[in-house]
């Protein structure tokens, strides 16, 4: 009995609540999922790992991530050659600044001669993946996920693993422009309207930048505990992509009271209390709630969808085990073709600026034969529907001007 005198609730195996919690049996859970973790580890089983990483409490702890970890993103080579002898990356400055204010918020427990130490070996390991893969741009906020690595692999992993994590799982963030990262921030309000239409209403008026910081870094540059940012990037590795940007706005749905409290009408407001993450945050909920959201309202039922490239690692890690079947030769195929689609996009834009600075002598020629020149050109270019209907609009308002 309990003091008030009722009976203790038993759970479906028979173990009463209290009992579930005491020490004893939450040391003989702990020994039961290590024992899990060990053998699909040893038996390479990547689904149970990936279900073992997602439950309550992931891998356990960094003995067994190390193991995990480089499973969980698929099998690495080791290099031959000195990457110190490799040309300069060319954001190698900018990775010394950012070094230079890494470690802030753990581990904690360093000397200054320690946390010197940890920083060189940082430098070193960002700028090994750099020079190993020239074509990645480094952007910031990159240095806060390879210090958890840093911390959690043995050093001849790291540079291996990160290279795998940088090319097949955070590509989109390493293009030579942010572009494919706001595009991912654009299924936040689509996922908000199908929960919740009246909070994808009241933050209509706010863009889903708030979401940068904390999708960009695996939320490495906003989680202050160590041992909850090594949690996270458990079941971010054990799951596709786009989890990552399911979890904001799966956070943002939590909040919806608060967010109500604020008028519509401030949108910097709601932006400054969005884009920083509730304190404290229950990880094991927000993580169970996210499973729930991304099963629920899968990608494919998001309108932006479609927009997004079919070469964006949100589509090429579509189903998570497919990034353990991808090589560092694929990847950089898929950034290749990612630069051809923003040069692109970038030679489209020109284009309508220029039409529309120009459009006086499109009356002169006849709009006609404006708008037929536009649609051979249109067909060489193979340009996007989207742009056309934006020339379209803007020249049909100039005709009846």
């Amino acid at each position: 009995m309990e003091p008030h005198g009722s009976p203790l609730e038993e759970s479906e195996t028979g173990v009463s609540r209290q009992d579930s919690s005491s020490p004893s049996r939450l040391a003989e859970k702990h020994d039961t999922k290590t024992a899990a973790i060990i053998r699909a580890c040893n038996r390479q089983d990547l689904e149970s790992l990936r279900s073992l990483a997602t439950s309550e409490g992931g891998l356990v702890s960094d003995d067994l991530r190390r193991r995990a970890w480089p499973l969980l993103l698929g099998p690495t080579e080791d290099p031959r050659d000195d990457w110190r002898e490799l040309p300069k990356h060319r954001d190698e400055d900018q990775v010394e600044l950012d070094v230079n204010r890494s470690f802030i918020f753990y581990p904690n427990d360093q000397s200054a001669k320690d946390l010197a130490k940890r920083k060189k070996e940082l430098s070193e390991l960002i700028t090994e993946v750099l020079r190993r893969q020239p074509f990645l741009c480094y952007f910031q906020g990159y240095h806060d996920i390879c210090q958890v690595f840093l911390l959690v692999l043995e050093p001849l992993r790291r540079a291996p693993v990160v290279a795998r994590l940088s090319t097949l799982r955070i590509r989109d963030f390493m293009l030579p422009t942010l572009t494919p990262a706001l595009a991912q921030l654009r299924l936040i309000p689509s996922i908000l309207y199908a929960v919740s239409p009246k909070l994808y209403h009241h933050l209509s008026q706010t863009q889903p930048f708030f979401a940068l910081s904390g999708t960009l870094t695996m939320y490495a540059h906003d989680i202050q505990e160590y041992g909850d940012i090594a949690r996270l990037f458990d079941v971010f590795l054990a799951r596709e992509a786009a989890f990552s940007v399911y979890m904001f706005a799966q956070i943002v749905l939590q909040r919806s009271d608060e967010l109500f409290e604020t008028p519509a009408d401030e949108p910097e407001m709601l932006h400054s209390i969005l884009s920083k993450l509730p304190q404290p945050l229950d990880l094991e909920a927000l993580i169970k709630n996210t499973v729930g959201l991304i099963e629920n309202h899968p990608p494919e039922s998001l309108k932006p969808w479609s927009l997004i490239s079919k070469y964006s690692v949100l589509k090429t890690t579509r189903r998570p085990g497919l990034i353990v079947e991808q090589t560092l030769e694929f990847g950089e195929q898929d950034f290749r073709q990612q630069v051809k689609e923003l040069e692109r996009a970038e030679r489209q834009e020109k284009l309508l600026q220029q039409l529309w600075k120009y459009r006086r002598p499109a009356r002169t020629i006849g709009f006609a034969v404006a708008v037929a020149v536009l649609s051979f050109w249109i067909r060489r270019s193979q340009v996007t529907t989207g742009i056309f209907e934006a020339l379209w609009h803007q020249l049909s308002q100039y005709k009846k001007a």
